[in-house]
């Protein structure tokens, strides 16, 4: 009877709301920013500025270098608000054993690497990403491990993924009983079951629903890259996810298969390989966003070349699709289609995500304007404008800076000085 007594007080010393004990005030952290790119939409790069730093937002950017106690010493740094990817993997990484990784690691196999990876991303100056395609236990219990701080990572975004039975996003490549095992729940045919698949992913968490509208480079089949997915089926996907709040990414590469997703009201295009004059078109009537994920149709393009653990179907598409992207995103830019920045990392090693960068600028855009894709153009693209994009009062204190100047040199965003993630320190200065 004891014993029961005692574990009872225990369990109610457990369950005490917080508010009933002392809890410290919030420290405040001044951050001395020797040039700060606080709004990268106006592009005015101000000098000798202090951001203060209150229970993990910005408090206020005050003139000078004020402030005493917890300082943080960036006055030969370039600052700029936390990097957004808009299209990542994190619970995985393309390797010789991929396929392997693929039936035997489990959920939990998959979510301790997600940490692993998701570390690196932080580190590498991404505060925000969105996740588009992880198995959705081990993505969302790494989403919301990364927001109550239990880890260190950044801010994600996670997608639940609905695509055709057969197509880009269903499993390739194995004996029927393997395939049997590990087919999704979310993968459907005809529009009535993709609307089913849809609201089963939304109740599994999604935040987002992630498509695939066109067969893909990485599936193991030579299914081709053109559209996989009917009209109806596109059609009832993005109406079911807008009428549950969520938005709609719609991985394409095929001319085809871009606009019917573009007719659809997808709310981006990944990758859109083969966009056209049409699809320019769409892409503006439809207020919809290219992520053009450069550094994925580098990497598998290399990759295409010298690693002899790539199945033949996804070496013959890697060779033929990874030179074309950087032209699409190049007419996409001139034809003044909204570009959100995204790399498809998972397909290139994690915290090599600030590598696109300067292949966006060898698709004509600025360095600035690659800046702006990974902040304020991807914050409006993910719906997270009032929180994250820029610095300014109120806002969430995801910090990064850089030695150099990134606006002369974009490579310079490839070595980050500093990070803050949500008023956290995970990359020191000088580290």
């Amino acid at each position: 009877m004891k014993k029961t007594i005692f574990a009872g007080w225990a369990l109610v010393a457990l369950i005490q709301p917080a508010a009933a004990q002392d809890s410290p005030a919030p420290t405040t952290t001044y951050i001395h920013a020797g040039r700060l790119l606080a709004d990268p939409a106006s592009g005015r790069v101000e000098t000798n500025k202090t951001i203060v730093v209150t229970a993990g937002k910005i408090a206020e950017i005050r003139d000078g270098f004020v402030g005493e106690g917890k300082v943080v010493d960036l006055r030969d740094q370039f600052v700029m608000p936390g990097f957004i990817d808009s299209h990542v993997h994190l619970t995985f990484e393309s390797s010789p054993t991929s396929r392997l990784d693929a039936v035997t690691k489990s959920t939990v196999d998959q979510a301790f690497d997600g940490v692993i990876f998701a570390k690196r991303t932080v580190r590498a100056g991404f505060t925000t990403v969105v996740d588009l395609g992880s198995d959705p236990q081990a993505i969302n219990a790494l989403r919301d491990a990364t927001a109550t701080g239990k880890i260190v990572g950044p801010r994600i975004v996670a997608a639940g993924g609905v695509a055709a039975h057969g197509g880009h996003g269903d499993v390739h490549g194995y004996r029927q009983e393997i395939i049997d095992l590990f087919r999704s729940p979310t993968l459907c045919s005809g529009a009535d079951d993709c609307a089913r698949a849809v609201r089963l992913a939304v109740q599994q968490g999604a935040d987002v629903i992630k498509t695939a509208s066109t067969g893909g480079v990485m599936s193991n089949t030579a299914a081709g890259l053109g559209q996989q997915m009917s009209d109806a089926e596109l059609i009832a996907i993005v109406d079911t996810a807008h009428r549950l709040g969520r938005k709609v990414a719609a991985h394409a590469h095929g001319t085809d298969g871009v606009n019917a997703a573009l007719r659809a009201g997808v709310d981006s295009v990944e990758h859109g390989t083969y966009l056209d004059a049409e699809s320019i078109r769409l892409f503006k009537a439809k207020g919809s966003y290219l992520v053009p994920t450069l550094l994925a149709g580098d990497t598998v393009a290399r990759q295409a070349e010298t690693a002899d653990w790539m199945p033949a179907p996804v070496r013959a598409k890697a060779r033929t699709v990874g030179p074309l992207m950087v032209d699409a995103l190049r007419r996409a830019h001139e034809g003044g289609v909204r570009i959100a920045f995204g790399t498809d990392s998972a397909v290139s090693a994690h915290g090599e995500n600030a590598r696109e960068f300067a292949l966006m600028v060898k698709a004509g855009l600025t360095p600035l304007d690659t800046i702006k894709s990974a902040t304020v153009w991807a914050a409006t693209h993910a719906g997270l404008e009032t929180e994250i994009g820029t610095l300014a009062a109120g806002k969430s204190a995801d910090i990064v800076a850089v030695t150099g100047d990134p606006l002369t040199d974009v490579r310079s965003l490839e070595t980050m000085g500093f990070v803050m993630a949500r008023g956290v320190v995970v990359r020191a200065a000088g580290e």
